[in-house]
């Protein structure tokens, strides 16, 4: 009996923690919980069909990514059934959710090409072998007009242009194309064919959620809750995370990229990425945000147990290990990497887009400008991206990165 109850209390505190830490908004939280904390000889009472969809819009997962799937990954620890559906058909359409024009329309190639990898690099985060995959191709491409009709039938044109981005861009007079108002429903729909009962997914999701909600309610199905999560900025810590920005930290970047890139994240985000990307304690976290907001620690050295532990999640401790001390001997101790490139420059001060334009000839000023703004640029590990900015040239010189594999000690000639 002591067991039990000591099993019922641990349950009972995971339970809160998954709906509590890192979550936006739960809808319907007292349903939710209630189903979650029944269970009978440690295994739930109502096996719950938990659905996430992710549209492969390119070929690499990010950590933004990874913080709605370790959700998926707590449903999956606590016995029920998790539905990974891979959007294959949905991305022909592009989720308009977040953005003030119409995405690029990718092909069929384009599309298969990118999800190749995804239920590896998924992998990473959820028992996929346990977990049902789907591709909604299977019941979108299948669609004929009379059954699309009845689908579009349950949403208004009025519910979608309630959507913020919508609502903006057609008051502003951009385009908003047919294609995109349909992408709510055929989101919403995947729910009804795979029976869902709760739907996770980022707070720009929360619109296309609620969708799937009240068109499972029409068609008389018990309605999906919901269970939303923040979105996590990128690198240059203003948008969020994504490949199509270069703010992301792909879960197969190599360990030192991953290690390097956490490293450049800014400071006012440590605590964010702690809390959504890691397992660290919430105690633990509060500590470090006090000792943060008092600045009684650098937060340089919380980016290298952060940076640590992120690694360490995705490569094992040992190669987290590695890749810390290969960083301090690079970055911190201001130590050449062996196949960086020592250059000599006039100048103790210069632009930067002067600087990549002497060091690459065959680099044009408007290369070298999109290569800055997209992120492709650190100066000492911390990424730059402002194309006028004055590079300072110290006796020390600085370890300037170029892309991935670039790497260039730079020093003043005199």
């Amino acid at each position: 009996m002591a067991e039990e109850q000591f099993k019922a209390r641990h349950k009972s505190f995971f339970v809160s923690k998954l709906l509590s830490r890192g979550v936006a908004e739960v809808i319907d939280f007292s349903n939710l919980k209630k189903i979650l904390i029944s269970t009978t000889k440690g295994q739930p009472n109502t096996k719950l069909r938990v659905k996430l969809g992710i549209d492969p819009t390119s070929p690499d997962l990010h950590l933004g990514h990874a913080v709605v799937l370790r959700k998926l990954r707590d449903f999956q620890k606590l016995g029920h059934q998790i539905i990974l559906i891979i959007g294959d058909f949905t991305t022909l359409i592009g989720d308009p959710s977040g953005c003030s024009q119409a995405r690029p329309v990718l092909t069929e190639k384009q599309i298969k090409n990118n999800m190749a990898d995804y239920l590896f690099q998924a992998g990473k985060i959820i028992d996929v072998e346990k977990a049902e995959i789907r591709y909604n191709s299977e019941w979108l491409k299948k669609l004929n007009l009379t059954k699309l009709l009845k689908i579009l039938s349950l949403v208004s044109v009025n519910q979608i242009l309630e959507r913020d981005d919508f609502s903006k861009r057609f008051f502003a007079k951009k385009p908003l194309w047919l294609h995109e108002l349909l992408y709510p429903a055929m989101q919403g729909y995947d729910s009804v064919i795979v029976k869902a009962d709760v739907e996770l997914g980022g707070t720009d999701q929360t619109f296309n959620l609620l969708t799937g909600r009240d068109i499972m309610a029409k068609l008389q199905m018990k309605p999906q809750d919901i269970l939303t999560v923040p979105l996590l900025e990128g690198a240059d810590g203003k948008r969020k995370m994504s490949k199509s920005l270069n703010n992301y930290i792909g879960l197969n970047e190599k360990p030192l990229e991953m290690f390097g890139k956490t490293m450049s994240i800014k400071d006012e985000l440590i605590v964010k990425y702690f809390l959504l990307c890691t397992d660290t304690e919430e105690a633990k976290i509060k500590i470090i945000e006090n000792d943060l907001k008092n600045k009684r620690i650098n937060p340089r050295d919380i980016k290298l147990l952060l940076a640590k532990e992120i690694t360490k999640i995705y490569h094992g401790s040992q190669k987290a290990n590695e890749a810390e001390k290969e960083f301090i001997r690079i970055f911190s101790r201001k130590q050449t990497p062996s196949k960086a490139l020592e250059i000599k420059i006039k100048k103790t001060s210069i632009i930067l887009i002067e600087l990549l334009t002497d060091i690459d000839k065959k680099l044009s000023k408007g290369e070298a400008r999109r290569l800055i703004v997209q992120g492709g640029i650190k100066i000492d590990n911390c990424q730059v991206f402002n194309p006028f900015e004055i590079i300072k040239i110290s006796s020390k010189g600085l370890v300037l990165q170029f892309g991935k594999k670039r790497f260039y000690k730079i020093f003043p000639s005199n």
